[in-house]
């Protein structure tokens, strides 16, 4: 069975109590201390890398970071207080030297500090003793140690001096002292009266000058260690102090100044809870209050100033100087831009969260869902806070007035219950908002947890689970058997049975519709602190006091897991019944393999700096989630041996769905409204400015036009004066040119001649001395020679005589005056030797300093030549400068003649432009002319066009009612039948069209993520590879190991046969998907060509019955045509009729009056239905456009 590990993810908290615990590593990565670990922070790419503490380290003191941003020293404290140099470079932090402080006792190191080559390192020990200790860190090497202060003023700050290594300064309360490293021990070389003054930070602002901060709000500055004045941050320029109102006393109280940093252009520093001021430096080699930063107020608080309140701890600067980093006592990270400093010089800063808003006291719960990536926890901060596991990042957070005790999120990631010291609360989760939605009379409740399906919850009162019904909100039960509080539940997956875990050491398993306990196992010796299900539900796994982790089943321990010295606080089993994790009251977490095993088999890793209170583990076995007392949130990914997530049964789909208010969409739809019409107005307005600028920039190019005109004359002038000029100039250079080669000439000829002659004298002169020098030197050898013979022989010859005579003499005296002739012929031989010596020796001198003498001489001779041989060498060069002075004149000469071309050739260019430019003006003059003319004409034609067309609407006004009316019918009648039809047809088409793109796009869909499945995979497998030939080529040195690593790469990274033939089948597979695919495509065309012609088909009928419609009208024209002419007809047989009426007598009048009354009527019905008809065909006419433009308008949508 493979083993399962645990990988450091991310990390959502801020370890407080840790001196300097925030710095730059480069521009963009912050490191900063979160549990027991050190992490390095990304803000662009959001991602973290982790620094594990050490296994027996108990307590992170402080942090340093080197000048090169390369090393960063951790101070440890815990059995032994040690300094742990990491090297950033490496990826995973690789450890460089572990430092101790040898013999000393001291219990931790509470302050450090890096020189500014990064070869050294100063650490300041705790009480009582408060020894600073100076190492060669690369060699481990303590090079000396001094003591600072005494159990009473206690150090805060220990720096080097910025421009020089030798130079330190420590401060602290009544302390501030400068040390100097010289003759193998740190010297104090200063004394300030600083004994009631109690200094919190420091800075070096330049070689000879240090900054202080008190816990007083006074600035203090000292140059080469003496107290020299104080900077007044209230005033807009500094004031001057004298030193001797440095007494605490007489200060007033204002803000603390905990935290000071110097930059290039001065130095900013913490002013109080909540600001940080920057200060620029004058002119006046004084200090300037620039601006003030600000921590924003806490938008989610209830209370105003709670953010407001923090106290900066730490300031950090990025390398570039472009962004400011600050923690707080509160555990918050911000940061601010100092470019956006310079530009909103008028507006109030505030600093922004550098990733996120974090817990500031024990985190006491912790829940997850089962549709969101979410996790909520709850702390004793008096907040609720829901993260995003997946993009890391704060969704939701909450400030309430009690402290929260338990939290509990509903499967749906919708509602989440919260435990407080008065009642159990249940919320909604909306959009931007906790909202308090039902209350629940659950006092103190440390527990509680939703059921599996969301239908129920349970909620822990002393030692009393109450279980609810989520939908009716009733108490549906009441779970009583623990004597003592209950510390743990969990519901099994059918949510059937319930498991619990008290203080009084029982673990119940209760059913949880009858309410009923079906099984118990009660050990008193033991407090149990956590319970949970096996994956199976079929074993319970319980922690507790007694330092064992037990697997229970039927009321029977069936295994024990020993834990060592350290006790597990909480545990969490994998869905998968791999693995099961478990956390301890050191803060650390523990991996052991699932079935249990007999011995003490476990990894543990370096988590938090205090126990584990609460941990989870998500449902697709992809992260495990810790909590703790240090106020941090610890994502773990979850992986087997291999470094690969574990695979999951279930297949989770996170839903993306959130609950709104109603008043909050409609309010949000108002502001869009608002701000479409502000848009709108804008647009208005930069249209309008717009024109504007193009009417400025029309007169400017205009005025621009007209200078360069007059500069082209101006130009054209100077051209013609530089002309001139230039041809006076080139005939004086000539000249002049012609004069010097000539002398120059000479002069080299006659130079050349004497020092040639010069030079042949010389060179004989030489030869001749070096002759006789040779024969002098062998003479002086030859003599040497002689006398040396001359001196051996006569030494001998004497020493012959005088062997003789003593020989004669010894015979003839006695021995006493033998011996003293002895002694008196050993004198005068010596007297003999050293007159033979002192003779050679003054030969020799004499000798010497002849030969000295001839050396001078030849080496003068020697001078002589080289210095000739150097005026010769000199006139050469000259004359060569004088050459490359020629060709330069020529070269500026061409590139003058050049540039005058150029000019010319510009000029003509704008000569031309300026005719063309005429020409076009002429035309377009000509072009207005002509249309002014028109326009005049077009005028008066309009004019009498508006005459006619007033008389003609006077004609029409009484028409246009019955038209209009008979219009709106038949408007009617064709619209309902032909929109009908037409959306009926157009509406299938879209049906169909939808449907095919659907599919497509579904189909487009899964081969997109297939493909970026692939990319991910491969960039993680290439990922690999990269980190495995990083660690291969570390073996560089020892080719076994590489040829091994080598081997390892090569058996891991190349694919064997099986992968090919797998590729294969794959490759058949895709294959067939893609022939597929192609036949439905091809049907779907065919399909489409079927859906044309019959539309082309029904436009065929539709234009026949039209065509069938244009001559049945005409017929009906024809037809009242002829009506018409009945008509007239009619009406001339009518007058006639007339006239031979009137022919008759007068008694005839009155029955004639009643004919023409009935013919008037006749007329006027006549003129109506002649109306009636002309309408009619109107409408006609109409009815046949709409339904032609109908009919394009189909057409054109069916195309698209």
């Amino acid at each position: 069975m493979a083993t399962v590990a645990a990988q450091a993810h991310f990390s959502f908290g801020l370890r407080t109590g840790v001196t300097n615990n925030v710095c730059f590593y480069d521009e963009h990565t912050v490191v900063f201390p979160s549990g027991n670990n050190c992490v390095c922070y990304n803000s662009v790419q959001r991602c973290q890398r982790f620094i594990p503490g050490s296994e027996k380290s108990r307590a992170m003191r402080a942090l340093a970071i080197s000048a090169n941003r390369r090393y960063l020293a951790v101070s440890e404290g815990g059995g032994k207080a040690t300094i742990t140099v990491f090297d950033l470079q490496h990826e995973q932090g690789r450890k460089r030297k572990v430092l101790t402080a040898g013999d000393m006792s001291d219990p931790e190191f509470v302050c450090m500090a890096f020189s500014p080559d990064s070869k050294y390192l100063i650490a300041q020990t705790g009480g009582p003793e408060w020894t600073l200790i100076f190492w060669l860190w690369e060699k481990q090497k303590v090079v000396t140690s001094v003591k600072t202060s005494n159990s009473n003023n206690p150090v805060t700050q220990v720096s080097f001096n910025p421009y020089n290594n030798m130079q330190l300064c420590v401060s602290g309360r009544g302390v501030f002292k400068l040390f100097r490293y010289s003759e193998g021990a740190l010297k104090q070389s200063s004394f300030p009266k600083v004994e009631t003054i109690n200094f919190l930070c420091h800075t070096w602002a330049t070689e000879e000058r240090v900054i202080a901060g008190t816990d007083t709000g006074r600035l203090l500055v000292f140059e080469s260690g003496d107290l020299r004045r104080e900077i007044m941050e209230a005033l807009s320029f500094p004031e001057i102090r004298s030193p001797a109102s440095t007494d605490v006393d007489e200060a007033s109280a204002v803000s603390r100044i905990t935290a000071i940093l110097s930059y290039s252009k001065g130095f900013m520093c913490s002013m109080g809870p909540g600001s940080v001021c920057l200060f620029e430096k004058t002119e006046e080699d004084s200090y300037r209050k620039s601006r003030e930063i600000q921590i924003p107020p806490d938008p989610y608080s209830n209370e105003v100033t709670a953010a407001e309140c923090q106290e900066v701890d730490t300031m950090c600067i990025s390398p570039a100087e472009e962004t400011l980093a600050i923690s707080t006592d509160q555990g918050q990270l911000y940061s601010v831009s100092l470019s956006s400093v310079d530009v909103h010089k008028e507006e109030q800063l505030h600093f922004e969260f550098l990733s996120q808003s974090f817990h500031s006291k024990s985190i006491t719960g912790l829940s997850i869902c089962i549709r969101k990536p979410l996790v909520a926890t709850c702390s004793l901060d008096h907040s609720v806070r829901v993260w995003n596991y997946e993009t890391k990042a704060l969704e939701l957070y909450k400030q309430f007035q009690e402290e929260a005790y338990s939290v509990a999120l509903h499967p749906t990631g919708l509602f989440i219950l919260v435990g407080f010291s008065d009642k159990l609360r249940l919320m909604n989760l909306v959009i931007d908002d906790i909202r308090t939605f039902k209350e629940f009379t659950v006092r103190s409740c440390r527990e509680c947890t939703f059921s599996h399906g969301g239908h129920m919850f349970a909620a822990v009162s002393g030692n009393v689970i109450h279980i609810y019904s989520f939908t009716s909100f009733e108490n549906v039960l009441n779970l009583k058997g623990h004597s003592g509080k209950v510390r743990g539940i969990e519901w099994s997956l059918d949510d059937s049975r319930l498991v619990s875990c008290g203080m009084d050491g029982a673990v119940y398993e209760w059913n949880t519709k009858t309410g009923k306990r079906e099984s118990e196992s009660v050990l008193q010796s033991c407090s149990y602190t956590g319970v949970a299900f096996s994956s199976d539900c079929k074993t319970i796994l319980a922690v507790g006091t007694d330092l064992t982790l037990k697997e229970i089943q039927d009321c029977q321990i069936l295994r024990e897991v020993p834990a060592d010295d350290v006790a597990n606080t909480a545990i969490a089993v994998s869905h998968s019944s791999r693995a099961i994790f478990t956390g301890t009251s050191s803060g650390t977490i523990r991996a052991i393999k699932y079935p249990l095993p007999v011995q003490k088999e476990w990894l543990m890793y370096q988590a938090h700096c205090g126990p584990v209170t609460r941990m989870v583990i998500t449902f697709d076995d992809q992260f495990l989630l810790t909590v703790s007392e240090d106020s941090c949130l610890l994502m773990w990914r979850i992986i087997d041996k291999e470094g690969r997530g574990l695979k999951s049964n279930r297949q989770i789909v996170h839903t993306e769905e959130i609950l709104v208010t109603k008043s909050d969409l409609e309010e949000k739809n108002q502001n869009m409204l608002e701000l479409k019409m502000h848009l709108e107005e804008l647009q208005m307005e930069n249209e309008y400015q717009l024109r504007l600028k193009d009417m400025n920039h029309n007169e400017k190019m205009k005025e621009i036009s007209d200078k360069f005109s007059q500069q082209i004359e101006s130009l054209k002038n100077a051209q013609q004066v530089m002309k001139a000029e230039m041809e006076k100039q080139e005939h004086e250079h000539k000249g002049s040119f012609a004069d010097l080669s000539l002398k120059h000439t000479k002069e080299l000829k006659d130079l050349e001649l004497s020092y040639s002659q010069k030079l042949i004298v010389e060179h004989k002169r030489y030869q001749d001395f070096q002759q006789k020098y040779q024969g002098m030197q062998e003479n002086y050898e030859n003599q040497l020679k002689s006398a040396e013979q001359s001196r051996i022989q006569s030494l001998e010859e004497q020493k012959q005589l005088y062997e003789a005579k003593l020989q004669e003499k010894t015979q003839l005296l006695c021995q006493e005056d033998a011996q003293q002739q002895i002694r008196e012929f050993k004198e005068i031989i010596k007297q003999v030797e050293e007159d033979e010596e002192r003779k050679i020796h003054d030969i020799q001198i004499q000798y010497e300093k002849k030969l000295h003498t001839e050396k001078e001489a030849n080496t003068n001779l020697k001078g002589e030549t080289g210095m000739v041989t150097q005026k010769f060498y000199s006139l050469q060069r000259q004359i060569d400068d004088k050459c490359t002075d020629i060709n330069k004149l020529k070269h500026e000469r061409q590139r003058l003649l050049g540039l005058i071309r150029s000019l010319e050739s510009d000029i003509e260019d704008l000569k031309r432009q300026i005719a063309g430019h005429e020409k076009t003006n002429q035309d377009k003059d000509r072009t207005i002319a002509s249309l002014k003319k028109k326009n005049q004409e077009l005028e008066k034609l309009r004019f009498v066009l508006d005459f006619q067309k007033s008389e003609l609407e006077k004609q029409m006004e009484p028409q246009r009612d019955n038209i209009t009316e008979k219009e709106e019918r038949i408007h009617l009648v064709s619209r309902s039948q032909s929109q009908e039809h037409y959306f009926k047809f157009h509406n299938t088409q879209l049906k169909l069209s939808v449907t095919e793109l659907k599919l497509k796009l579904r189909s487009r869909d899964k081969e997109m993520q297939k493909e970026m499945q692939k990319v991910k995979d491969l960039e993680t497998h290439l990922q690999r590879f990269k980190s495995d030939l990083h660690n291969c080529v570390g073996f560089i040195q020892d080719p076994r190991r590489l040829k091994e690593s080598m081997q390892m790469i090569y058996a891991r990274y190349v694919k064997q046969t099986d992968g090919v033939e797998k590729s294969s089948v794959d490759e058949d597979i895709q294959k067939a998907f893609y022939r597929q695919r192609d036949h439905l495509e091809r049907t779907v065309n065919t399909l489409k060509l079927r859906l044309a012609k019959s539309a082309e088909e029904h436009e065929k009928v539709y234009v026949r019955i039209m065509k069938e419609n244009v001559t049945l009208i005409t017929e009906i024209n024809e037809l009242r045509k002829e009506l018409r002419l009945a008509r007239t007809h009619l009406k001339d047989y009518k007058a006639q009729l007339a006239a031979f009426k009137k022919s008759r007598p007068t008694s005839e009048e009155v029955p004639k009056k009643e004919p023409k009354q009935e013919d008037h009527s006749n007329k006027l019905n006549a003129s109506f239905k002649e109306q009636d008809c002309s309408t009619s065909i109107h409408n006609n006419t109409t009815l046949f456009k709409y339904l032609k433009r109908l009919k394009g308008k189909g057409s054109n949508k069916h195309n698209r």
